[in-house]
C-alpha cells in the first residue's frame, strides 16, 4: 500500500508587518459621533412623520413630530460641531457641493434640514405665517428621508471593512432605527389617544432595525465578526433586546402611560446602542488586519 504523506509545514498564520493595523482606525469620539448619528436620524424620520401627519390632518401629532425634528436636528448639529472641534470646519464643508461625496451631500442636507425644521416649529409655536410653516414641514419630509439614511452611506463609503462591506444593509438598519426613535419620541410627547400612528411607526422601525441587523451580520461572515464579539457585540445584543422589547410593549401599550413610557425609553436606548455598537465594530475591524486581508484571499483549492 502506498504511504500517506503527512504535511510537515503547518498552515501559515496571518500577521501584518510588525503587527500594526493596515487601516487607520476611525478617530471619532464618544459620545459626540454616536449621539449625532442617533439625533440626526431621529430628526429626519420625525420630519417625514410630520409631513405625513400634515397630509393626514393629525394636527397634534404633527406638532409633536415638528418639535422632535427640530430638537433632534439642533442638538445633533451641536454634537457634530463639538466632534469637528470648531464651527468653521462645518462651514468649510459647505464651500462646494459635490454630489459624489456623501460628506458634502450630508452637510448640505443637514443645513437644509435645520433651516426647514426651524421655520416649521417656529410657525407652529407662534402662529405666524402658517402656510410657510406647512410648506417647510412638507419640504422637511424630503430632506428628512435623506437625513435618516445618509450617515449609513457615509460610513459605508469608507475603507473600514465592517462598514464598507455592510453597504447593502446599513442604510436599512439606520432607517429602521431612525423611524423607531422618531416614533418613540413622538408617542412620548403626544396624548395617548392620538399617538396610534407614532406607536405603529415605532413598531415598524423596530422590526426593520432588528431584521436588517440580523441579515447584515449573517451575510458578512468573517467581516461581520466585530458585530458579534467584544464591546460591539455586547452593544448590538443589547440593542436587539431593547428594541424588540420596546416594540412589543408599544403594540400592547394602548393608553397605558407606564407601558408607553417604558416602550419609548427601551426603543431609544436600543437605538443609541445600535449607533455605539456600529461605531465600535468599525474600530475593531480597522484595528485587526485579518478583516482587511483575509476576505481578499482566493479560496483554497478543492
Amino acid at each position: 500500500m502506498p504511504r500517506r504523506r503527512h504535511e510537515m509545514v503547518p498552515d501559515a498564520e496571518f500577521r501584518s508587518y510588525y503587527g500594526q493595523p493596515i487601516l487607520k482606525p476611525p478617530i471619532w469620539h464618544e459620545p459626540h459621533m454616536p449621539a449625532y448619528l442617533y439625533l440626526g436620524g431621529m430628526s429626519g424620520a420625525a420630519s417625514a412623520m410630520a409631513a405625513a401627519a400634515r397630509l393626514a390632518g393629525h394636527e397634534r401629532l404633527e406638532l409633536a413630530a415638528r418639535t422632535a425634528a427640530f430638537a433632534g436636528g439642533t442638538v445633533g448639529a451641536a454634537f457634530l460641531v463639538a466632534e469637528l472641534g470648531r464651527p468653521m470646519r462645518f462651514l468649510n464643508m459647505m464651500r462646494v457641493f459635490k454630489p459624489t461625496s456623501p460628506m458634502s451631500v450630508g452637510s448640505w442636507t443637514l443645513a437644509a434640514q435645520g433651516g426647514l425644521t426651524s421655520v416649521a416649529v417656529g410657525s407652529a409655536v407662534t402662529g405666524v405665517l402658517p402656510r410657510v410653516g406647512d410648506a417647510a414641514t412638507l419640504a422637511s419630509g424630503l430632506t428628512g428621508v435623506a437625513m435618516a439614511t445618509y450617515t449609513a452611506v457615509l460610513l459605508a463609503d469608507t475603507a473600514v471593512p465592517a462598514w464598507h462591506e455592510a453597504l447593502r444593509e446599513l442604510p436599512f438598519l439606520f432607517a429602521g432605527s431612525a423611524l423607531a426613535s422618531a416614533g418613540a419620541a413622538v408617542m412620548l410627547t403626544t396624548p395617548r389617544a392620538q399617538a396610534g400612528p407614532a406607536r405603529a411607526a415605532a413598531v415598524a422601525g423596530a422590526v426593520t432595525e432588528v431584521v436588517a441587523g440580523g441579515l447584515m451580520e449573517r451575510r458578512l461572515g468573517l467581516v461581520g465578526e466585530p458585530y458579534r464579539t467584544g464591546r460591539a457585540g455586547r452593544l448590538m445584543r443589547a440593542s436587539r433586546a431593547l428594541t424588540l422589547g420596546g416594540g412589543l410593549l408599544a403594540t400592547v401599550a394602548g393608553r397605558s402611560r407606564t407601558l408607553t413610557a417604558l416602550s419609548g425609553i427601551a426603543i431609544t436606548a436600543g437605538a443609541l446602542c445600535t449607533r455605539f455598537g456600529v461605531l465600535e465594530a468599525g474600530r475593531a475591524s480597522a484595528k485587526d488586519p485579518k478583516y482587511t486581508v483575509l476576505p481578499q484571499r482566493p479560496p483554497p483549492p478543492a
